[in-house]
């Protein structure tokens, strides 16, 4: 008999531990992933204010899993997937290609959501690439750069006006950083600005920042990022944005239109199209983010062989964190090995751990939500630092994220501020709002 062959689709959480998860199996397992890498994607924020580079956070697929001889890393854009005759097919340097599988592992994750306007993401991107990341980088580091270049007070007001849209997690520490990157890092480093007398505005439609952990959390958060100077909008929502502003719409209905040129979105998440493509092919539920309704075995009702795990399920009560992905890849990958055995898996139905949530507010500053248990300050803080440590992977991306952590915790600084011409799309968006002799400077130097 022929070895059983399975499939992953995406490099996440899900998808990497899923292959890890088959190593001792006796199966074939190929990965394919538009992206050569392995994003941890809780320290994107991190990438974008300077503190860590993207290698720390973005270790190579291949090399993760270059001692497990059962897995094959192919490079590509996944299309389309034929349940009938279970294929899945998939593009590379305009070639498509075609790869058989016996079970199917769906792990594309999710995208940003701009509830149905698309067209924010031009001025305000989001945060789930390093393509972000490193766009966010250029966009913050060159505002504060055309600012020091300007003379009229209200275009170095604009400049220097950063808003985030979504208090969850990722706005939180976003806002946080860009609030301590502007008072503490760039400190006395410019000539024609004071880099403190930056605004830091954070936008959500909630009563508070991270609904999630709770009314009591979410008013010391938002306790801790005012006394930061972050301005926190609670029971606000975005309705326009464009290159120049952002207009925001309160709790009363007045709207009020904030002039700023860097924005960042960290508000919803919309799954996959794969997910459409499952969705159209083998008539997998969705629901209202485009996420696939699997059934108890974390399957596509009607095909057994098609898993969907992490932030493209929806299961009700599983969050879209690393942990949730975690599990669901560990659960699929067991109920395939058992399959491929002969044997009853460990589980029949998948449920879900939660192990709590955690969001950095500033530097020493954190808070924990597990279970009935809830605190901040410093030792959330470590418990933060420490827990993120042990699911970086690799040993040297460990040693080298401890390194940088300590560089900017212990003084401030922060060793990965470069922008390159590769990131000239956040740089342009900035320079059609300085005077233009500031921007052909800037777009000179580069």
């Amino acid at each position: 008999m022929s070895t059983h062959r399975v499939v992953i689709i995406g490099s996440g959480f899900g998808g990497l531990f899923a292959a890890r998860a088959l190593a001792r199996a006796d199966v074939e397992v190929t990965l394919i992933a538009r992206t050569g890498h392995h994003l941890f994607q809780p320290l994107l924020y991190q990438v974008a204010t300077g503190i860590l580079s993207e290698g720390e956070i973005a270790p190579t697929t291949r090399e993760i899993l270059r001692s497990q001889s059962n897995a094959r890393v192919l490079l590509g854009l996944v299309e389309d997937i034929d349940p009938q005759r279970r294929l899945v097919r998939w593009r590379t340097h305009n070639r498509l290609e075609t790869t058989p599988y016996d079970s199917l592992i769906v792990a594309a994750g999710a995208g940003q959501s701009y509830f149905g306007n698309d067209r924010f993401a031009t001025f305000a991107p989001g945060m789930k690439t390093i393509d972000d990341a490193l766009e966010l980088r250029a966009r913050i580091f060159g505002a504060f750069e055309l600012a020091e270049l300007e003379t009229d007070p209200a275009r170095i007001a604009q400049l220097l006006t950063f808003i985030v849209v979504g208090a969850g997690p990722t706005g939180v520490e976003m806002a946080g950083q860009i609030r301590e990157l502007a008072s503490k890092t760039l400190r006395h480093e410019f000539r024609s600005i004071d880099p403190s007398t930056a605004r830091v505005i954070l936008v959500d439609g909630a009563d508070h920042p991270l609904p999630v952990f709770g009314e009591k959390l979410g008013e010391r958060t938002q306790r801790t990022l005012e006394g930061l100077g972050v301005e926190v909008r609670a029971n606000t929502i975005v309705t326009d944005v464009d290159e120049a502003s952002v207009t925001v719409r309160g709790a009363g209905g007045v709207e009020e239109t904030i002039p700023s040129a860097c924005k960042v979105w960290a508000a919803g998440v919309q799954g996959s199209p794969l997910g459409r493509v499952l969705a159209e092919r083998a008539g997998a539920p969705l629901d209202r983010s485009g996420r696939v309704v699997v059934d108890e075995g974390l399957t596509v009702p009607g095909h057994p062989e098609i898993f969907v795990i992490g932030d493209l399920m929806s299961v009700p009560g599983v969050p879209g964190v690393a942990q949730g992905a975690i599990q669901s890849a560990r659960f699929a990958a067991d109920v395939i090995a058992a399959r491929v055995q002969g044997r009853p898996p460990r589980r029949t139905r998948f449920s879900y751990h939660d192990k709590g949530s955690m969001a950095t507010i500033a530097r020493f500053n954190a808070v924990v939500s597990m279970g009935r248990v809830s605190f901040g300050g410093f030792p959330a803080w470590f418990a933060w630092c420490f827990l993120h440590l042990l699911y970086i992977v690799g040993f040297k991306a460990r040693i080298n994220t401890l390194l940088h952590w300590l560089i900017s915790f212990a003084s401030t600084r922060r060793s990965e501020r470069t922008t390159t011409n590769q990131q000239m799309v956040g740089r342009l968006a900035l320079e059609r709002l300085g005077a233009g002799s500031s921007g052909r400077l800037i777009a000179g130097e580069e």
